[in-house]
């Protein structure tokens, strides 16, 4: 399973987790294919778009997506606000196609920056997908893959809601004591 996710913690958006989610099926040993994608995935309990790994491509259609930047849109579209994400070191994170995606996410209003390496401590995301992957995902095995998949979704979901209560309640309680 592999899990894409930006936690967003300032602006009217405060408090919401966006993510998704893709498995990387088995390797095929096959020397001839005898099936086709869609069979392979259909075996493992899973629609063809749901299968793949996190690769350049999806990080910058995952971006763009959480920028707010609709499906169709004008060739100067903009955020209304800026928007700052903060990037560990991934080899993706950093790739070619990412880097030359930079020039129109500036222009969009979307700013990508990258903590120093080796410095998990200061991802606020980590803290987030620690207890989802030791503690809220309970059963680890499946027959199949879409059933682990069901699985994580439900956690990353659980996580999401508690994350935006959380937020509500803060900012409720700051609401209070002013």
């Amino acid at each position: 399973m592999n899990a894409i996710g930006l936690y967003i913690s300032h602006g009217p958006a405060a408090g919401r987790l966006v993510y998704e989610t893709t498995a990387s099926l088995p390797a095929n040993r096959a020397k001839k294919a005898r099936s086709t994608p869609e069979e392979r995935a259909a075996a493992h309990g899973l629609r063809p778009e749901q299968v793949g790994s996190i690769d350049s491509e999806r990080l910058v259609e995952f971006i763009w997506k959480s920028g707010g930047r609709p499906a169709v849109y004008p060739e100067d579209w903009q955020r209304e606000r800026p928007l700052v994400i903060w990037l560990d070191n991934y080899s993706v994170h950093k790739s070619e196609r990412v880097q030359a995606e930079l020039p129109a996410l500036e222009r969009a209003g979307i700013t990508l920056c990258y903590l120093p390496s080796y410095s998990p401590e200061l991802s606020k995301i980590e803290p987030i997908w620690h207890p989802v992957k030791h503690h809220e995902i309970v059963r680890r095995s499946h027959p199949i893959l879409g059933q682990l998949m069901e699985a994580v979704e439900e956690a990353l979901a659980g996580k999401a809601a508690a994350l935006l209560a959380a937020h509500s309640r803060t900012v409720n309680l700051l609401r209070q004591a002013a």
